[in-house]
């Protein structure tokens, strides 16, 4: 927290902190230290993205759960490493399939864990777009000469 004498200007994000605890709900405030980010990006997330919908307690407190906490550190991941907009980080989550959605929140190092084959499915019929992208990357070049 800021003390009234400091003047410093505190990131709306920061370094996510570590692993997410084995609880079964999560205030805000602990989601938001989580996540390296502040509770009001939060909720302007929980406004942009469906799938991210907290419970409301009896006194109107927002509770977490560890799906949502994942999908909290999957949006910043989308938003602030891959330079997703909103509206395409919204529709790469939607459009996602649940396999793949499953095993990217999955911890690494287990047996199961398989980046070569998320990424197989994540760019399924790319490869043919990339070679066109290339083709034509090339004629640019080549009347550029």
């Amino acid at each position: 927290m800021n003390s009234p004498d400091d003047n410093t200007i505190q990131p709306a994000v920061a370094e996510e902190t570590g692993e997410i605890p084995d609880k079964l709900y999560f205030r805000i405030g602990e989601v938001a230290r989580l996540a390296g980010i502040k509770p009001y990006v939060l909720r302007f997330w929980e406004s942009e993205f469906p799938l991210l919908g907290p419970k409301k307690s009896g006194t109107g407190h927002r509770l977490y759960r560890r799906k949502d906490v994942e999908m909290v550190l999957e949006i910043k991941r989308l938003l602030y490493e891959q330079r997703f907009t909103i509206e395409g980080a919204r529709k790469f989550l939607e459009t996602r399939p649940k396999a793949v959605a499953a095993r990217a929140s999955a911890k690494p190092g287990k047996a199961d864990d398989a980046p070569v084959a998320r990424q197989a499915v994540l760019f399924d019929g790319a490869a043919a777009a990339l070679d066109a992208v290339r083709k034509e990357l090339r004629e640019i070049v080549r009347l550029l000469k």
